[in-house]
């Protein structure tokens, strides 16, 4: 049997207003899904394109009260349970930690089951709750009901083009803001090691790398090529990444999911002069 799925961040708002976020349709529809339906105790839904296996809704709610919720997802035949927890670090500082059953990494590899994408889609819709609630503006969600030959999203970043880029190639700084070791030879044809360079055995390859510009990563079978095109403007940045030369039948969204949760925390890495991780890790027992 797996272990649950579990992860923990922190967010400037009081308990009161997480809640309020956590529980509120309109709210919901901002940072988390598509549509959204919420009728405490009886009925917490969300369901549309931003969600795996969105087509209806599939929760069923267990219970809420001030310090969290917890519901049944029915994913690819199987009923998962997720729990969300509050705790209040201070007056004005709150801890949202989230578990959910039924998580294997191997769907991550394999593409098995659709529960793969699971921890990848978490980590976004967290990082969007935060941003939402702290007053900026969400990271674009996937969509799982796309069957073009690309993904591709947007992103705004009140910082330069030379210094976004730089965080992108640069292996301390990636490993900052990515929250794990990256090894990067900035160079066409250098290693992109998630990881880092002495550990992963089959790292990924730069293609194409344009000083200030572009960025091109080809992570292998399955996943395809990543892009990053950087455009300046006013001392800021639009970024653009786009993910191809995947089979269309089977979206590397857990992948492409990961990828927009870093650049949330790429966004605030850039723009908060106090940034600090959202994600709170386990201390070893």
């Amino acid at each position: 049997m797996t272990e649950p799925l579990t992860m923990t961040a922190r967010v400037e708002a009081p308990i009161a207003e997480v809640r309020r976020a956590l529980t509120d349709p309109a709210a919901l529809r901002v940072w988390l899904a598509e549509h959204a339906e919420v009728d405490l105790p009886h009925r917490y839904a969300f369901w549309g394109r931003h969600t795996p296996e969105g087509d209806a809704p599939h929760q069923s709610l267990s219970y809420a009260d001030e310090r969290g919720l917890r519901f049944t997802w029915l994913l690819d035949g199987e009923e998962t349970t997720v729990e969300i927890d509050l705790v209040p670090e201070s007056e004005k500082v709150t801890l949202i930690t989230l578990s959910q059953t039924h998580f294997d990494y191997q769907d991550v590899i394999t593409g098995k089951s659709i529960r793969g994408v699971l921890q990848t889609f978490w980590a976004l819709a967290i990082a969007n709750l935060v941003d939402h609630l702290e007053g900026r503006e969400p990271t674009p969600k996937p969509d799982f009901t796309s069957t073009t030959p690309e993904l591709r999203a947007s992103v705004e970043i009140d910082s330069p083009m030379e210094e976004v880029f730089d965080s992108l190639i640069d292996s301390e700084k990636a490993s900052a803001w990515f929250g794990m070791p990256i090894g990067i030879e900035p160079r066409v044809g250098g290693r992109f090691a998630m990881g880092g360079l002495d550990v992963d055995p089959q790292p990924a390859k730069i293609l194409d790398l344009v000083p200030g510009e572009r960025l091109s990563v080809d992570w292998g079978t399955g996943t395809g090529v990543g892009t990053w095109e950087l455009a300046g403007s006013g001392g800021k940045t639009s970024l653009t990444i786009v993910q191809s030369g995947f089979d269309t039948a089977r979206p590397p969204y857990p992948a492409w999911t990961g990828i927009l949760s870093g650049m949330a925390e790429l966004r605030r890495f850039h723009e908060l002069s106090d940034w600090r991780p959202i994600w709170v890790q386990e201390e070893a027992a």
